[in-house]
């Protein structure tokens, strides 16, 4: 990821080996910060709050990120401390500027827990604000990591066996994706639901140069490939991405280079189909050539944010040819010494 993080000063706290954890409580994306009321209700807390509070990018409705909830220290008790996702806010003058520290499975299993430091509400909120992404990232990587250790549990095998004999690659996708189309260099796997409708596609073309890896390029090879391989339910109809809508950012993926896109398609031609859609584009060094993993969803009448994080998280377990087999994103490698 963002090199931006590299120093930031934090320690880390494991659980103690061999101690058996209660199970975390709460549901996906849930989140609780532990805070002095007084400081909650002051531009500190606020600035905290505006963080939590910013919508998930790429949709085409505004989603929050975050479903936030609050308690005093003092509150605090053995129930709430099961829950998935805390934030502690921790504001003393022993401090000499603001920082993370970060403890997984402390309470329960499975639970991150991040404590921000500062000397003083001033510096507080500048550290929050200035290292916003860092805290989204932190959490939302955390929850993909809860849902790749189930994929790595149960996954399509048929979509594995597919990828891996067509692209020598391996990736875990969800076991609903039961609808299968197959083109030149392309894969492309569905639920087929009329709504709630998650779909994984994946392709591949040459390397040329380092502009093969500009968003320009990223979203002309896309559109080709779509409108090739995906139409639309009229004829002449295809897929096509609305270039205004995305946003692009290069990542870190099992120390790989990787660019990240993420913004709406919609049909051409007389459709109206649109929807989100998030992906992964790395170079396949052993084979020069590039691999784009995405994901989208068709989802008119329901709230989008939950399925795509689902489906994205199936992006984080693509290997290419000869990379080793490692489920995890590892959630803290942007908050380290």
């Amino acid at each position: 990821m963002s090199i931006a993080f590299a120093a930031l000063s934090v320690t880390s706290c494991g659980n103690s080996g061999g101690i058996l954890k209660n199970s975390s409580s709460g549901n996906a994306y849930e989140l609780m910060v532990v805070v002095e009321p007084g400081l909650w209700e002051r531009p500190a807390g606020r600035a905290l709050y505006d963080v939590l509070d910013t919508d998930v990018p790429g949709l085409p409705q505004p989603e929050r990120s975050f479903r936030i909830m609050h308690t005093a220290p003092r509150h605090f008790d053995s129930t709430l401390k099961l829950i998935r996702n805390i934030i502690v806010v921790d504001v003393q003058d022993i401090y000499t500027k603001g920082g993370f520290k970060y403890a997984k499975d402390k309470y329960a299993s499975p639970q991150m827990v991040l404590t921000i430091q500062a000397p003083d509400e001033e510096e507080f909120a500048r550290f929050v604000e200035e290292n916003a992404q860092v805290i989204i990232d932190f959490f939302t990587r955390a929850e993909m990591n809860r849902r790749i250790s189930v994929l790595a549990k149960k996954h399509n095998e048929y979509i594995s066996t597919k990828v891996a004999s067509m692209f020598d690659c391996n990736i875990w996708v969800p076991t609903e994706l039961n609808s299968y189309k197959q083109g030149e260099d392309f894969f492309w796997a569905s639920t087929n639901t009329a709504t709630g409708d998650q779909n994984f596609v994946i392709y591949s073309y040459p390397y040329t140069d380092k502009d093969t890896f500009t968003p320009e390029y990223i979203i002309h090879k896309r559109d080709s490939v779509m409108k090739a391989n995906i139409p639309g339910s009229f004829e002449g109809s295809y897929m096509a991405t609305d270039s205004i809508t995305v946003d692009t950012r290069v990542i870190d993926v099992h120390g790989d280079y990787t660019v990240e896109a993420r913004g709406l398609w919609r049909m051409r031609g007389g459709d109206f189909m649109g929807g989100p859609f998030v992906s992964h584009t790395r170079l396949d060094h052993a084979n020069q050539r590039i691999i784009t993993a995405e994901i989208f969803i068709y989802s008119p009448d329901r709230p989008k944010r939950n399925f795509v994080r689902q489906m994205e998280a199936s992006l984080y377990t693509l290997r290419l040819p000869n990379e080793d087999r490692n489920e995890e994103i590892p959630v803290d490698q942007r908050i380290d010494d």
